[in-house]
């Protein structure tokens, strides 16, 4: 949801359900953006798992930015879980489990 003027190179927009984990990551996505002048969020009550994210760019359309670091960070996410899977892969290749020592009582 996008809230604020007609001006499409700032607007805030409302992220329902969301809370610092997504809208942190956000931020610094936002932010690597060269067309982004401005970015940051707020949570309006801790109570409220709500997040506000302003975003002013140099003259593109600040939805599309949205957009594209949304689909920027969803690369990152997938890039980061696919190594992290093929390297716990390999590393149990390489180190199969250890049977468990039988004990004397």
């Amino acid at each position: 949801m996008e809230h604020g003027t007609r001006d499409i190179k700032s607007s805030t927009f409302c992220l329902t359900d969301e809370d610092h984990t997504l809208a942190n990551a956000l931020r610094f996505t936002l932010n690597q953006d060269p067309r982004v002048v401005f970015c940051g969020y707020s949570i309006p009550h801790p109570s409220d798992a709500q997040v506000n994210i302003r975003v002013q760019t140099t003259g593109a359309h600040a939805g599309v930015v949205l957009k594209d670091a949304l689909q920027n960070l969803r690369a990152m996410c997938q890039h980061i879980r696919s190594t992290m899977d093929g390297t716990v892969k390999e590393y149990k290749l390489e180190n199969p489990p250890v049977e468990a020592m039988e004990t004397e009582e």
